[in-house]
C-alpha cells in the first residue's frame, strides 16, 4: 500500500509539472505573437541645435600687407685698398675686425720714404724746369732787343743809300759810293733776318721749357699724391669687417685691406611674386614709394625699423622668379648688414571690403550667414588678401550681418544654430536691491546670526552686512526664511 501511495504521489507531481511547463510555454507563446502584432513605438524626434561662434561682418577701408623675408645690406660699403706699396708702419687700434672709426681718422700708414724720394728727385726737376724757364725769358727778351738793334741798323742803311741816290742824281756822288750803300743795306736786312730766326728759336725755347715745366708740376703733383696715399684715412664714419693685415706687413699697391661699412644706412632687399609686385603698382605701372617695416626676432626680443621702397632690380636674375625690390630704412639702431629679417609691405588701401577670420570663408568660397530663425545660409564671398589668420573678403549681401567664425564639416546651409558673440560685450550684473532696516528688525537678525552654526567667515562677513545703513534685500530674506523654519 505504502508503494502504491508513493507511486500516486509521484505521478501527480509529474502531471502538475507538466502543465504547468505547457501553461508556461502558452503564456510565452501569446506575449511574443501580442509583441510581434503590435505597431512599433514611435518617439518625437528632436533637432539638433549647435552652437556656433559668430562675427559681425562690417565694411571699412583696410591697407593690406605683404608679409615677406629679406636681407639687409650697407647702401654705403668702402673698400680699403692699399694705393701705394710698402711696409705698414702704423696701424690704428680700431682697425680691426668690427671695430668703429670716425671720420678722417688715421687707420693705416705705409712707409712713405721712397716716395718722399721720388718726391724730392721731381720736386729737383721742377726746380731746373723753372730755372730754365727763366733763361729762356732772359734769351728772348735780348732777342727782342737785337731784332730792334738790327732794324735800327737797316734804317741807317736805307737813309745812306737814300742820301747817295740824291747825291748821284744831282752829279755830285759816284756809282762806286752808290753801289756801296746798297750792299751795307743788304747786309743790314740780313742781319735782321737772322736776328729774327734767332727770336723765333728763343720763343720755341721759351715754349719748350713751359711745358717742361708744367709737366714738372704735373710730375709733382702725383708724387705728393704718392706720399699722401701713404696714409689711409677713414672715408666715413662706420665699422670695418674683413680686415686681414698687421703692422710690419708688406702690401702692394691695390692690395684689398679691409671694407668698411655705414651701419646707419641700411637697405633691406626682397623678392615679391609677380602678382604682389603687380599690387604695389600704380595704374601707370610705375612702383610708388610704399611703406615697409622691417623686423628681426631674437627670443623674446623684437627689433624693428621702418622705411620706404625706393627701387627694383632691372631684370629677374638666373632661376629666378618675381621682382627683386630694395627699400631704404629711416633707422637701423640694433640692425647690422647680412641680417636675414621679415619685411612687412604697406599695399594701397582698400576700400569697401571686411576682415573676417580665414576659417570663416570654406574652401568653396563662401560664408555661413546667420538668417532669420536662426538657420545658416550659404552666402558666396570674394577672397582679396589674406592676413595671417584673418582673410579680406568684399561682400556687400554680408554687410552687417553675423556669419560663422569658425565653420566645420557638421556646419551647412538650413542647420539652426545657436549663436554665440565672443566680441560681444558681457552685461553688467545688476546691482542687488538695498533696504532700511528698523531697528527691532535689524537686531533680530543680528541676535539670530550670532547664535547659528554659520562658519565664522561668513557670520563675520553677514554680521558685517547687517550694520551698515542699507542691507542687501536678498540677504535679509534668506535669514527671515532660515528664522521662520
Amino acid at each position: 500500500m505504502q508503494f502504491l501511495r508513493r507511486s500516486l504521489v509521484g505521478i501527480f507531481l509529474l502531471a502538475l509539472t507538466l502543465a504547468l511547463f505547457a501553461w508556461a510555454g502558452n503564456t510565452v507563446r501569446l506575449a511574443v505573437d501580442e509583441r510581434m502584432n503590435a505597431e512599433p513605438r514611435s518617439f518625437p524626434q528632436r533637432e539638433r541645435v549647435l552652437s556656433v561662434n559668430v562675427v559681425t561682418v562690417t565694411p571699412e577701408t583696410i591697407a593690406p600687407e605683404l608679409v615677406v623675408f629679406g636681407e639687409l645690406n650697407s647702401s654705403n660699403t668702402f673698400a680699403l685698398r692699399a694705393l701705394s706699396s710698402g711696409t705698414v708702419l702704423e696701424v690704428s687700434p680700431n682697425f680691426v675686425d668690427g671695430g668703429r672709426v670716425q671720420e678722417g681718422e688715421l687707420i693705416v700708414k705705409i712707409d712713405p720714404r721712397d716716395a718722399q724720394s721720388a718726391r724730392d728727385r721731381i720736386a729737383a726737376d721742377l726746380r731746373d724746369a723753372e730755372a730754365e724757364a727763366r733763361d729762356a725769358d732772359r734769351a728772348l727778351v735780348l732777342e727782342g732787343d737785337e731784332v730792334a738793334a738790327a732794324e735800327q741798323q737797316a734804317v741807317l742803311r736805307q737813309q745812306a743809300l737814300t742820301r747817295q741816290n740824291d747825291l748821284a742824281s744831282r752829279g755830285v756822288g759816284t756809282a762806286a759810293a752808290v753801289e756801296t750803300a746798297e750792299l751795307a743795306l743788304s747786309g743790314a736786312n740780313q742781319a735782321v733776318l737772322s736776328r729774327r730766326q734767332v727770336l723765333a728759336q728763343a720763343q720755341a725755347r721759351l715754349d719748350q721749357a713751359a711745358t717742361r715745366l708744367d709737366r714738372a708740376r704735373l710730375n709733382l703733383e702725383d708724387a705728393d699724391r704718392v706720399v699722401a696715399d701713404t696714409e689711409i684715412f677713414a672715408p666715413f664714419s662706420g665699422t670695418l669687417t674683413g680686415v686681414n693685415i698687421a703692422q710690419g706687413v708688406r702690401v702692394t699697391s691695390n692690395e684689398h685691406l679691409g671694407d668698411l661699412i655705414e651701419n646707419d644706412k641700411l637697405e633691406v632687399s626682397f623678392r615679391l611674386s609677380t602678382v604682389q609686385y603687380a599690387r604695389l603698382t600704380g595704374a601707370d605701372g610705375t612702383l610708388g614709394n610704399a611703406e615697409v617695416i622691417v623686423s628681426l626676432d631674437a627670443q623674446d626680443l623684437r627689433l624693428e625699423a621702418t622705411g620706404q621702397i625706393t627701387r627694383e632690380s632691372a631684370n629677374v636674375g638666373d632661376g629666378q622668379t618675381g621682382r627683386l625690390l630694395f627699400a631704404r630704412l629711416d633707422t637701423a639702431a640694433g640692425l647690422r648688414s647680412g641680417d636675414f629679417v621679415t619685411v612687412t609691405v604697406t599695399e594701397p588701401e582698400l576700400r569697401g571690403v571686411a576682415m573676417v577670420p580665414s576659417t570663416a570663408v570654406g574652401s568653396n568660397g563662401s560664408a555661413l550667414l546667420l538668417a532669420e530663425g536662426n538657420r545658416l545660409e550659404e552666402i558666396p564671398v570674394e577672397v582679396l588678401r589674406r592676413q595671417g589668420d584673418d582673410v579680406i573678403i568684399r561682400a556687400p549681401a554680408l554687410y552687417g550681418q553675423q556669419i560663422v567664425a569658425e565653420r566645420s564639416p557638421l556646419l551647412g546651409e538650413g542647420i539652426a544654430v545657436q549663436p554665440i558673440d565672443p566680441n560681444a560685450a558681457a552685461e553688467a550684473p545688476e546691482a542687488p536691491e538695498m533696504i532700511t532696516l528698523d531697528p527691532e528688525r535689524r537686531a533680530r537678525l543680528i541676535e539670530f546670526v550670532e547664535g547659528s552654526r554659520m562658519p565664522p567667515p561668513a557670520k563675520t562677513r553677514i554680521l558685517g552686512q547687517l550694520e551698515q545703513d542699507e542691507v542687501p534685500a536678498d540677504v535679509v530674506n534668506r535669514l527671515e526664511d532660515r528664522m521662520g523654519t
